[in-house]
């Protein structure tokens, strides 16, 4: 265990950042114990970080109660071996209620996520983030998409906010984020982070680090660590050849297996948990699960997945 900031411990990742599926019981409600297996499973897999409650962990479907169960059970898995970082968002009062249930439940740090349902203007967007930081001790990752999109202006002000330590993009504008990252390190001393967040980011990774961007969610790794972790090492390690073959023959098709159902960012992920053993339930509305034969092919793809690795050897 180590006391070392969020920051210093997610500098330079050993693994891919952990965004596990939030699970329920037969009757539709959390289901404490598989959860922590399913935390606890991803930490001894190699994860780097536990992302708890965040997209893929359906954060938008649970209550305030169920949150903070929940990041308590999945800082309780981690048991201090990596940084538990537990969403945060809605409007700007409940963004802070979820902050400090974060806080007392013993997280890390914080993913702000966007305001909901409005699209507000910059200086607005700003105010919101601020308070955020301000109403606990945690350091904050500031995640853009969706109707939360800044100038480069913008997170220079975010980078100099107390408690604000990254910007995890969901926008994939990758102009946008070459100018982000230029205005900080022009602006503001000091290492400031920087996530890719697109769905499946491995598929984009490669142009990501281009920029300089080393950090990225891993969704895979909720069902096929041993995928995501071998993607990673040899992205690390120079190796194009592992690295291609893994996105040619298994991230890509995923990806277009993804495209074909709303929600399947999230569903597909769940689905794919299940194929590998571990109960999780099914989504909760207004996601949905997928068609049968999108599951079947899921299955086939995490077999071609891993019969890659094994040719790899």
């Amino acid at each position: 265990m180590t006391s070392a900031p969020l920051a210093a411990r997610l500098n330079n990742p050993s693994g891919p950042l952990f965004f596990p599926v939030t699970a329920y019981g037969p009757d539709g409600s959390v289901d404490l114990d598989t959860y922590r297996t399913h935390v606890r499973r991803g930490v001894e897999a190699g994860a780097a970080a536990v992302f708890a409650c965040c997209g893929t962990g359906e954060f938008h479907a649970l209550t305030p109660e169920e949150f903070e169960r929940c990041v308590s059970a999945a800082v309780e898995a981690a048991e201090g071996r990596v940084p538990v970082v537990a969403g945060a968002g809605y409007g700007t009062a409940l963004a802070v209620r979820y902050a400090r249930l974060a806080e007392a439940a013993g997280a890390d740090g914080l993913l702000a996520m966007p305001p909901y349902l409005v699209v507000a203007g910059q200086e607005g967007l700003l105010r919101h983030y601020r308070e955020v930081a301000a109403a606990t001790a945690l350091p904050v990752v500031v995640y853009q998409r969706d109707n939360a999109v800044f100038t480069p202006e913008t997170v220079v002000e975010l980078a100099r906010t107390d408690g604000i330590i990254g910007l995890k993009d969901g926008l994939g504008d990758l102009d946008l984020m070459q100018r982000v990252i230029s205005a900080v390190r022009s602006e503001v001393p000091g290492d400031f982070l920087y996530f890719n967040g697109l769905p499946t980011a491995e598929q984009t990774q490669l142009a990501y680090r281009a920029l300089g961007v080393t950090l990225y969610s891993s969704a895979v790794f909720c069902f096929a660590p041993e995928l995501a972790l071998a993607f990673h090492q040899a992205l690390g390690n120079g190796d194009e050849r592992t690295v291609e073959k893994l996105l040619d023959g298994f991230f890509r098709p995923f990806v277009e297996l993804r495209d074909q159902g709303r929600g399947y960012a999230v569903a597909l992920v769940k689905a794919g948990v299940r194929l590998r053993g571990l109960d999780v339930g099914e989504v909760r509305p207004p996601l949905h699960e997928p068609t049968e034969d999108h599951v079947k092919q899921l299955a086939e793809l995490i077999e071609r997945g891993y019969a890659l690795l094994e040719e790899a050897k």
